[in-house]
């Protein structure tokens, strides 16, 4: 025998109860905290000493709220679910789910010691289609009372009439207020469920056909199968499904009106970025020991080249909403003020603080301190040295004007308020053409037949959209900038 596989073999043996004793302490399933002692792992310590200090400088949290604040993030997240599909058949769904579920679980009285949380509607969620249940997923599938309840909802889940979606995932289509009119490009769309939101408020009105359409697009192509699952159950017509660098998205095609081809402006754009993540640190919770400041220094450029790309899409009057799960300005208020500053007028944030009742909310914050990846804090370029300045820029620092951006007009979502994860969303509205988008005329590349046989061309008109030509332009300057 090998001296290799002696020694695993002699490795393999030791883990080997000698007795009935030692057996049932070797395989004990006594949970304790997030993991199976003796089972292969330990449960993880949610503990960063350097998250800790970063939010506390930050301040993004009052000093009286900390505790509270800290005590939230290391609990399990409670169960949220969506009721999906069109008005119509979601209402008649939800009617069977309050008399057949939640009327019983309402009017029980809890035994002693034993903890029966109640289904509470999200106010904030038009039409009460959206529930919490204040128990993480293994306390439901253990708890007795709620085994009904739980069985129906994996039922209903797998054939796609209930969505188990974060709470906070569900607020920026709300945001985005789309209509059956509507052109919506979703850029990082994947997995897929504020995808389905959007692809229901277009079939708000019942239409078959609705005159409006949705492109969801991901950069990543397994991701965007997931994407595919999530929608096909919607089965609607006017959805498209496209695999492409969001901060290099194409440009579309179309014809127009006029019987001219340009390129395709959306009425809606929704801007859900990537991001370091570390608001959903109560269901990620190996992010506990993995989150460091560069993370989101890192992903700061991402995030530019995405948003400013996703407002070149934009219709004049249009509406975009950018949207990340972090906690970090960095990845939040930074991008959004630099972004404002280039546009130079031409975008605005839109004031969303009573759009949806019910919902707390912290308005954005207007300062903010930048670390480095040796832990060294930094209040504005002028600190940084010269070494620094590929990793840290300009544009994550609070600009000078930053009073004058109404920064306050985003809203941030913190854990400890309703129970939830950490989120940040901003409403821009763009009012006119981009510094950066010339004006051009655009070639009639269609041929109209003349009632006599002839070919003729038609006339040229100035249009307002931008055209690939702008395009190039963008990306020039993207290319600078790296």
């Amino acid at each position: 025998m090998g001296r290799r596989k002696y020694d695993r073999r002699r490795s393999q043996k030791s883990h080997i109860p000698r007795n009935e004793s030692d057996k049932k302490n070797v395989y004990s399933q006594d949970k304790r905290g997030d993991g199976w002692t003796g089972a292969g792992y330990t449960a993880t310590v949610k503990e960063n000493a350097c998250f800790e200090q970063y939010y506390k400088e930050q301040a993004i949290v009052a000093e009286d709220e900390w505790d509270a604040f800290m005590e939230a993030l290391r609990k399990p997240l409670p169960t949220s679910f969506r009721i999906t599909g069109y008005t119509s058949q979601a209402k008649a769904l939800l009617g069977i789910i309050k008399s057949q579920f939640f009327s019983e679980l309402l009017s029980r009285r809890p035994e002693p010691d034993e903890e029966l949380p109640k289904p509470s509607c999200l106010p904030w969620y038009p039409e009460e289609l959206a529930w919490q249940l204040d128990m993480h997923r293994a306390m439901i599938r253990k708890s007795v009372p709620l085994q009904k309840l739980h069985h129906f909802l994996v039922t209903e889940t797998e054939s796609g009439n209930i969505s188990r979606q974060e709470t906070v995932s569900m607020i920026p289509p709300l945001l985005l207020n789309v209509k059956p009119q509507h052109k919506v490009l979703d850029m990082c769309a994947a997995p897929g469920s504020k995808t389905a939101q959007l692809i229901e408020m277009l079939h708000a009105d019942n239409t078959a056909v609705p005159e409006g359409f949705i492109v969801a697009n991901d950069s990543d192509n397994k991701r965007c199968y997931l994407l595919v699952h999530q929608t096909k159950r919607l089965q609607s017509p006017s959805f498209m499904i496209t695999n492409q660098d969001a901060s290099h998205m194409p440009n579309i095609q179309v014809t127009q009106k006029n019987g001219q081809i340009g390129s395709l402006l959306y009425d809606r754009i929704l801007c859900d970025v990537p991001c370091s993540g570390d608001g959903t640190l109560r269901k990620n919770i190996d992010m506990w020991t993995k989150w460091t400041p560069q993370n989101s220094n890192n992903l700061h450029s991402l995030q530019m080249r995405i948003l400013r790309r996703g407002l070149e899409l934009l219709e004049i009057e249009g509406r975009l909403v950018y949207s990340t799960c972090s906690l970090n300005p960095v990845e939040n208020e930074a991008v959004i003020a630099a972004m404002l500053n280039t546009c130079e007028g031409s975008v605005k944030l839109a004031d969303i603080s009573d759009r949806l009742p019910g919902l707390k909310t912290e308005a954005g914050v207007k300062k903010w301190k930048i670390m480095s990846k040796q832990r060294d804090w930094y209040s504005s370029i002028d600190e940084v040295p010269e070494k620094l300045h590929t990793q840290i820029r300009q544009s994550m620092f609070p600009p000078s004007n930053i009073e004058d951006l109404h920064i306050d007009k985003c809203i941030r979502i913190l854990p400890h308020r309703q129970n939830t994860g950490g989120f940040f969303v901003a409403v821009l509205q763009k009012t006119a053409r981009l510094p950066w988008m010339s004006v051009k005329q655009p070639k009639p590349l269609l041929a109209a037949v003349a009632e006599d046989g002839q070919v003729g061309q038609g006339g040229e008109e100035e249009k307002d959209g931008e055209e690939g030509e702008e395009e190039k332009e963008g990306a020039g300057d993207k290319k600078e900038r790296r």
